[in-house]
């Protein structure tokens, strides 16, 4: 990482040289020798044992550090880090592709980075690291050799994506939808489209992809990707089985294994995004197939004889509705349960929102609903058809539940991240 020493070596007073760097860390964990470490909050605390390691640099705000060889002591460690980041992105010829949106984005940047994986040196986003801390750490784990990066750029607040943009510079971009994520911040969804929509100032129209049935977005200049006439890569032919997904775009049939439109639109844009870069069909098939997604999206698992259905990473009130019509249609004439928990950040009419999703829930073809939290529970206890629910207090109240009464179910369990809810499998 020749050009990240040169960069480095600019932008920070180093007393002592450095002759190579194995990767960049923000976990003193995983230091390995000749690593760079950016002590980020608690991580200066464990600088003594990120040297003896073998660093070859670390980088903090701790004062007490100030005349150690291998220590850079700055005045905001993650300013410095974002800014080397920005500096190092600049230097690369990799093409980088931003990934945004109010639901999907992780599920995307997987397929993306799968398909593209089938011809081209990728690197992807790795787990959450899609803020302003986990975007800058994800461009200083390009290698001088990757040709594509595949960048999840999440926000919470304004101004966000567009200091990702900033930072990353990407050369491509795909927006999802626009949904009722992250009000608590920005109200309404038009603020949410003002905000995601901020991807298309950085890139050209013709490498912005975007879902094109979604109302906000079908008015946008760029490649639109939907089932809609209107769009420019037309999903057509849309099956939906217990193993997965089969569509088509453009008379050429693709195939992925998870459930749900919404995934089938997921796994179209890495079809689109596999076509602009040139791929062969046999190329973006094989992408598909091979594509490992990131835990707790729609993830079928076994355990104690049940066999759950794990999609409780996080939650809005349209991935609910995606995931609720989904586990409808997938497993028709089996038996199921859906196990849902509260969602976050929804703002002032969070309360609508659940008994929206809970009103929606009941007119499926699912046996019970088993509500967690306590906003669920009052939505529970505000709507009329309440046959089929079932209101917990505990985690273990719901394990016991399903192992009594509904152990031989296909159960579904969704719910924003700070509910654990994954932890009933245990």
């Amino acid at each position: 990482m020749k050009k990240l020493v040169e960069i480095i070596t600019k932008i920070l007073p180093i007393k002592t040289k450095i002759l190579n760097i194995g990767n960049v860390q923000m976990d003193s964990r995983k230091i390995e020798k000749d690593d760079v470490f950016f002590a980020l909050n608690s991580g200066k605390n464990y600088i003594p044992q990120v040297l003896e390691k073998g660093a070859s640099l670390v980088v903090c705000d701790d004062k007490k550090w100030e005349g150690h060889e291998k220590v850079v002591v700055v005045e905001d460690t993650l300013k410095t880090m974002q800014e080397i980041a920005k500096e190092y992105r600049k230097s690369l010829p990799v093409k980088i592709i931003g990934v945004v949106g109010s639901n999907g984005k992780t599920t995307t940047k997987d397929i993306v980075y799968s398909v593209l994986s089938s011809r081209y040196k990728c690197i992807k986003t790795e787990g959450n690291y899609n803020n302003h801390i986990g975007v800058p750490y994800t461009l200083l784990q390009i290698k001088e050799n990757d040709e594509f990066a595949v960048v999840e750029m999440g926000m919470s607040s304004h101004g966000e994506i567009k200091f990702l943009c900033e930072t990353a510079l990407p050369d491509y971009g795909i927006i999802t939808n626009i949904g009722d994520s992250h009000l608590e911040f920005l109200l309404n969804r038009e603020n949410v489209f003002i905000e995601k929509s901020e991807i298309k100032n950085y890139v050209d129209k013709d490498r912005l992809i975007i879902f094109g049935d979604d109302f906000y977005l079908k008015n946008l200049d760029g490649i639109k990707v939907g089932f809609e006439k209107n769009n420019n890569f037309i999903i057509e032919n849309y099956k939906e089985t217990s193993e997965g997904v089969s569509f088509e775009i453009e008379k050429e049939k693709y195939n992925f294994h998870m459930n749900g439109k919404h995934n089938c639109i997921n796994a179209a844009f890495g079809a689109v995004v596999g076509k602009t870069a040139g791929l062969s069909y046999e190329e973006i098939e094989r992408g598909l197939k091979n594509c490992k997604v990131t835990p707790m999206r729609f993830q079928k698992i076994e355990k104690n004889g049940i066999k759950y259905i794990n999609d409780s990473y996080n939650a809005s009130p349209v991935s609910m509705r995606y995931s609720l019509e989904t586990l409808a249609d997938a497993y028709k004439g089996i038996l199921k349960i859906a196990v849902l928990a509260d969602m976050g950040e929804l703002g002032k009419d969070e309360l609508k929102y659940h008994i929206e999703v809970l009103e929606y829930a009941v007119a499926l073809d699912i046996e019970k609903i088993i509500v967690f939290g306590n906003i669920m529970k009052e939505a529970a206890e505000k709507i009329e058809n309440r046959e089929k629910l079932i209101i917990a207090e505990t985690k273990e109240e719901i394990k016991n539940i399903i192992r009594k009464d509904f152990a031989d179910r296909v159960v579904l369990i969704k719910g924003s991240n700070f509910n654990h809810l994954w932890e009933i499998m245990e």
